[in-house]
């Protein structure tokens, strides 16, 4: 039987499907476009719930295995899937750090009340821990400065604790907690979410703000310190307007802040995993409502910098659903379903298609926090449905990318419809096109004839991520019910691939 057709009865078998739509892709490589930056795929670990504690730092003494304190689990699966840059200490909590609580003997460290997401933080999780965290995962630094109440002297210190190699005092300081060599720091963020509880400022207020920290980012001359901007949330076009006119010039990077809510509702966001159709096609909505907001925010910020010198960083996004009911103190613990990993797959397809202007994103959370990668439960430990698409996805960072087309039928439910099938693509250095196509219907698969004009491919390899319910999830007690599969029913004929698309599904696809 023929890879094509065993596709097609492999899909019928497993009762994903009853009939069968087609879809026309075509990727564009005549058309490359920007560098895919990998920091796009970057992750976000905010000091609360068990983001921090018992999520990625154990303590050396642990009965859980680790390195240096460090979850030896989550070290090896954040290194699998090349976590390009980590964003610490918030959020919210990143307004009220004071930095220096967080460094020397660890049993020495005050014991201060986290006002943001309740409870105490005894700062065992501090500077050095995370600096060295970052340098054991391969990824770079972002660190979230605290401007609520803190100062830019404050901020100056901390800079220069980090990355001084000369015999300041602060660099002595820093040697003497251990430290010899100063680490690399490679984002700052000037404060977060300072329309909010980052301290609810009117924009011109923090625009000058921000122009006052901003002089004061003394990096070497050597190692320079991209300075982000505290952005929009969501579609605040004001926001971003009055920073780019008023303090532009010293901005490198402006962020943007938005959260898919199943429900529309803050106060009952809906549950992570008991949710229907309706949920299902909300959440790809707002999913999908990413290219909107970067395609607004872009114009605006076209206005001051057509040349496009300064980045745009969506350095907080996903799913945020009500609170796991038995996660205790875990504040913001939630589980993740097959529905967070397509609506993480499209949102990452919005981003690489504005990769001349999206030059970082970083879901929310890293572990056991909103979105994660990973949950863990003492010495336990599993990998989510959105680990997997990142894992899957992990080979557009630094591609190029190339522009795609997709003619599909709409999925519909009830009144409302989206886009049936959503796709990006990317050549890497090595010459290799990379094909990303979600089918977002959950019932019905999809046959796609994939064009490549252009492209001169022999070879097709692909991994698909699937379940048979929209609310699957991995347990600690069953880790695999929702984790890629090789797809050998793709078909490379006379410059075509052709494939079937189970519903529900992610395929990425390998084309040499």
């Amino acid at each position: 039987m023929g890879g094509f057709a065993a596709m097609l009865v492999l899909v019928c078998s497993h009762g994903y499907a009853q009939t069968n739509t087609t879809v026309e892709v075509t990727v564009h490589a005549d058309r490359p476009g920007a560098i895919i930056h990998p920091e796009i795929y970057g992750q976000f670990a905010e000091q609360l719930g068990h983001g921090i504690y018992g999520g990625i730092w154990v303590g050396e003494h642990s009965a859980t295995p680790n390195i240096r304190g460090y979850r030896k689990d989550v070290v090896e699966a954040l290194k699998a899937i090349k976590v390009p840059v980590v964003r610490w200490p918030g959020g919210c909590f990143a307004d009220q750090y004071d930095w220096r609580d967080g460094i020397g003997p660890r049993d020495k460290r005050p014991v201060r009340m986290n006002a943001s997401w309740g409870g105490e933080d005894d700062n065992r999780f501090g500077t050095h821990e995370f600096m060295d965290f970052a340098e054991l995962i391969g990824a770079k630094t972002y660190l979230s400065i605290n401007v609520g109440t803190g100062t830019p002297r404050e901020m100056s210190q901390w800079i220069e604790y980090i990355t001084a190699d000369v015999h300041s005092s602060l660099a002595q300081e820093r040697r003497a907690n251990g430290r010899d060599k100063p680490w690399k720091l490679d984002y700052v963020g000037i404060g977060n979410e300072m329309w909010g509880c980052g301290g609810s400022m009117r924009p011109q207020f923090y625009a000058d703000v921000y122009r006052q920290y901003a002089t004061f980012v003394h990096a070497p001359e050597h190692a320079p310190i991209v300075r982000i901007a505290s952005g929009a949330n969501a579609d605040d076009l004001g926001w971003t307007d009055t920073a780019m006119s008023m303090a532009g010039s010293q901005i490198d990077a402006i962020s943007l802040h938005n959260y898919t809510i199943p429900t529309g509702d803050w106060k009952h966001k809906g549950s992570a995993t008991e949710f229907g159709e309706a949920e299902w096609m909300s959440t790809l909505q707002g999913a999908l409502r990413m290219d909107e907001l970067i395609a607004r925010h872009s114009a605006v910020m076209d206005k001051y910098d057509p040349k496009k010198r300064v980045g745009l960083a969506v350095d907080e996004w996903g799913n945020w659903t009500d609170q796991d009911p038995s996660a205790g103190d875990a504040a913001l613990y939630q589980q993740n379903s097959l529905r967070d990993a397509l609506s993480a797959a499209i949102t990452l397809d919005i981003f690489q298609a504005h990769a001349d202007r999206v030059r970082m994103a970083n879901i929310a959370q890293m572990v056991n926090v909103l979105q994660a990668m990973i949950l863990t439960d003492q010495s336990k430990m599993v990998l989510t449905p959105t680990y997997y698409v990142f894992d899957m996805y992990k080979v557009f960072q630094g591609a190029t990318y190339l522009p795609v087309n997709v003619q599909a039928p709409a999925y519909r439910f009830g009144n409302v419809s989206v886009p049936g099938v959503h796709a990006t693509a990317g050549r890497d250095a090595t010459g290799i096109v990379h094909v990303a196509l979600v089918n977002l219907d959950p019932h019905h698969a999809d046959t796609v004839h994939l064009m490549l004009p252009g492209i001169k491919g022999s070879d097709v390899h692909g991994h698909v991520l699937t379940a048979p319910e929209i609310n699957a999830i991995n347990t600690f007690d069953h880790p695999d019910r929702v984790k890629p599969a090789a797809f050998g029913g793709a078909i490379f004929k006379q410059g075509v691939v052709t494939a079937v698309l189970p519903p529900k599904s992610v395929v990425v696809l390998d084309i040499h």
